[in-house]
């Protein structure tokens, strides 16, 4: 299998790094390509950061009207391509064929809304601040923008930033994650056929070498990160001591609150969803089930069993509700700390452990988990798993779930069901999340919208997408003008 290659300065080329680590599909362990990873990955980010520098030197002064121009034919070619990249994305990710499908619409919503930046990114002006004088804010790009991308939405996060930095006049290097490069390495082929200039956009593989290349390099003047709450806070750490603007999305241990006076068959069905969607590998995944007063036993058994109905397999099977785990790795993770959790205390009730699926007996399966009797002051209601794992928390009010919720490091989403108008309201003002859901189960943003985020699930001040992917990827200027009658009578 040769190593998968480079795209720099519109050209696909071998990295000078021999080393490789396989790209492995986590439904069947074939083998789909082997990744350039090792020191020498660093030449290689720093020939796609100088020719990207050279590239923006150009883009900057070309105006912001033409410069959406190829982002429209770019949503064309993802929406005509778009079976075949969604079919990549399960191959090399292992989600659901209908996920793929999903997360792939996503990217083409913000791919859409970064059309709009010629009004997103409008000057603002004020007129006779003081006798004669003017003074308005104008919006100019940074430079070469780099992203780090992580595994588990290889074609939707890294369109929360690449439109965006290329619309405000940047040059954009992404790198894929090396378990899931195939998805974006399509996407750069189609790349080539909407007219950015040489450089513009450039793709390198690589995997530790690579990033803190991409943070001391010079020329690089912002990073977007999505992926662990550890290694987003180096890379903001890192990136801030190098002096660059950095956007880090981290972990999340998300809670749902389940009121007495929600709707319980409803309720289950959308909490099983964002519970076991995606395997659990998303970071608006709900985990922490928090419930109410005298809902407890009505609610667990309606859990069961909207649990029991989800069929795992190979994600390529249209009747298949949940995929494997990303890795060997990552399955003997969340079997260990299920383990945990029966040490500490836990009942298993439904467990997802030791899985075979026919026909893929090597493949990284687990089946959905469902744990009760969690101590609230342990480990693991703290701990981000990762995987199809729900755990069952019973508390006496809303005001004690309020408290357990404010009390996690993490901030990413929290939400409640209810019928109660007060009960809502009561727990989006005080919740500390960034991502609130009023009966909904993924409070996951339009293209619009920033993805928010709040304490260790997110590092930085401006999120992804929508108005702050643009105030993100631009520097402001104030200009103060003066123009005196007598000087204007000269000329």
């Amino acid at each position: 299998m040769e190593k998968l290659q480079n795209y720099i300065n519109g050209n696909w080329s071998i990295s000078s790094e021999d080393q490789t680590t396989p790209v492995i599909n986590p439904a069947t362990q074939e083998v789909l390509g082997r990744v350039p990873i090792g020191p020498n990955t660093a030449k290689d980010l720093d020939s796609a950061v100088n020719h990207a520098h050279a590239a923006y030197l150009e883009w900057r002064n070309v105006p912001v009207m033409r410069r959406v121009q190829p982002l429209y034919k770019l949503k064309t070619l993802l929406e005509e391509n778009s079976e075949e990249i969604s079919r990549l994305i399960t191959l090399e990710c292992g989600k659901t064929i209908h996920e793929s499908r999903a997360e792939l619409q996503r990217a083409i919503e913000n791919v859409e809304t970064a059309c709009a930046t010629p009004t997103l990114i409008q000057s603002e002006f004020s007129e006779n601040i003081a006798r004669g004088v003017d003074e308005f804010m104008i919006r100019q790009p940074l430079g070469v923008c780099g992203c780090i991308a992580p595994f588990n939405f290889p074609g939707m996060i890294p369109f929360w930033f690449l439109p965006y930095a290329i619309a405000c006049g940047n040059s954009f290097v992404l790198k894929p994650s090396e378990k899931v490069p195939l998805t974006m390495m399509r996407v750069f082929e189609l790349m080539e056929d909407i007219e950015l200039p040489k450089g513009l956009v450039s793709l390198v593989h690589g995997g530790k070498e690579t990033v803190d290349a991409m943070l001391e390099h010079p020329k690089v003047k912002a990073i977007s990160f999505v992926g662990s709450t550890p290694v987003a806070r180096y890379i903001y750490s890192q990136g801030a001591k190098y002096g660059k603007r950095v956007q880090a999305q981290g972990g999340a241990k998300n809670p749902v609150v389940i009121m007495p006076d929600a709707d319980l068959d409803v309720t289950s069905k959308i909490i099983a969803d964002s519970v076991f969607g995606c395997a659990g590998q998303r970071c608006l995944a709900a985990s922490n089930i928090i419930t109410v007063s005298d809902v407890s036993g009505t609610i667990k058994e309606s859990l069961f069993e909207a649990a029991k109905l989800k069929r795992t397999g190979y994600g390529l099977d249209e009747l298949v509700d949940m995929g494997p785990v990303i890795s060997s790795q990552s399955k003997s993770r969340v079997e260990m700390l299920i383990d945990r959790g029966e040490r500490e205390g836990a009942e298993v009730i439904l467990d997802g452990r030791n899985c075979s699926i026919k026909g893929f007996e090597t493949g990284n399966f687990l089946h959905p988990t469902i744990l009760e009797g969690l101590p609230l002051n342990g480990d693991l209601v703290k701990t981000e798993i990762f995987g199809p794992v729900m755990s069952l928390l019973p508390m006496n009010s809303l005001e004690q779930a309020l408290e357990f919720i404010n009390g996690n490091n993490y901030g990413n989403m929290a939400c409640i069901f209810t019928s109660s108008g007060a009960s809502a309201r009561k727990f989006r003002n005080e919740a500390d999340a960034g991502n609130i859901g009023i009966n909904i189960g993924v409070a996951a943003p339009m293209a619009q919208f920033p993805f928010s985020g709040w304490n260790d699930s997110f590092f930085g001040d401006l999120h992804g997408q929508g108005r702050h992917g643009i105030e993100f990827f631009t520097q402001t200027k104030v200009v103060i003008e003066r123009w005196p009658k007598e000087w204007t009578r000269k000329f």
